[in-house]
């Protein structure tokens, strides 16, 4: 149902295939974040020759894209029940960042916000402290939590692209993707998305979802 409230999931996998089966545990926030930001960022070798003003900027990588989420963590009861909030970021700790000793690292994680969907590990979480109670227990923190973008190789190279253009690609939706906005990233023009939606199946132009690998097959060139 359209304004339905969905709270923020972050599910816990030991594979990066994302597998059903891989999922150890769950952690749903009390709070939804009311922003997040993220990161997109492309390396560059400078490659400056000496007495020169300006340099070539060579292509280095393009660095997995980090997704920065402020979570409110509340203890004073102006939720429905109290919560203790040391235990509330002990689980948060344990479910995202914990070491985990059958695969001896942290876990994979898959966060899930309406049609959000990131595959990722936690970075950092920086944990702020702001209200207490008289024992010193904390009532209220806020967590600043960073997570990685973490793709298993094949959806890497689909999302990536890097074939022949005469042969059929894939690509990973994102949020914020369009049909042909991904039709024309592909084939310098729009004018074929109404093909590839049918080629994928697709009964209307905006049914696409982030995570969802979409394929687009090479045109057909018309002989002279």
């Amino acid at each position: 149902m359209s304004g339905e409230l969905k709270k923020l999931k972050i599910e816990a996998y030991r594979a990066i295939s994302y597998a059903e089966g891989e999922k150890q545990d769950t952690f749903s926030v009390l709070f939804n974040p009311a922003s997040y930001a993220s990161k997109y960022e492309i390396e560059y070798g400078q490659g400056q020759g000496q007495g020169t003003s300006g340099s070539s900027q060579r292509f280095g990588r393009i660095k997995p894209r980090e997704y920065i989420f402020e979570l409110v963590f509340d203890g004073t009861g102006t939720a429905a029940s109290p919560r203790e909030v040391a235990t509330d970021i002990e689980q948060f700790l344990t479910v995202t960042g914990k070491m985990d000793g059958e695969i001896h690292r942290p876990l994979y994680l898959k966060l899930s916000w309406g049609p959000l969907i990131v595959r990722c590990v936690l970075k950092a979480a920086d944990i702020q402290y702001s209200l207490f109670k008289p024992d010193g227990f904390p009532l209220r923190a806020r967590v600043t939590a960073v997570f990685s973008e973490a793709i298993d190789d094949t959806l890497r190279v689909a999302e990536q692209g890097l074939a022949s253009p005469d042969v059929t690609h894939e690509r990973v939706v994102r949020q914020g993707d369009t049909l042909p906005l991904m039709v024309h990233r592909v084939y310098g023009s729009a004018a074929h998305t109404v093909d590839v939606a049918r080629f994928n199946g697709l009964r209307h132009l905006r049914d696409l979802r982030p995570g969802q690998v979409l394929r687009l097959p090479p045109l057909v060139r018309q002989s002279s």
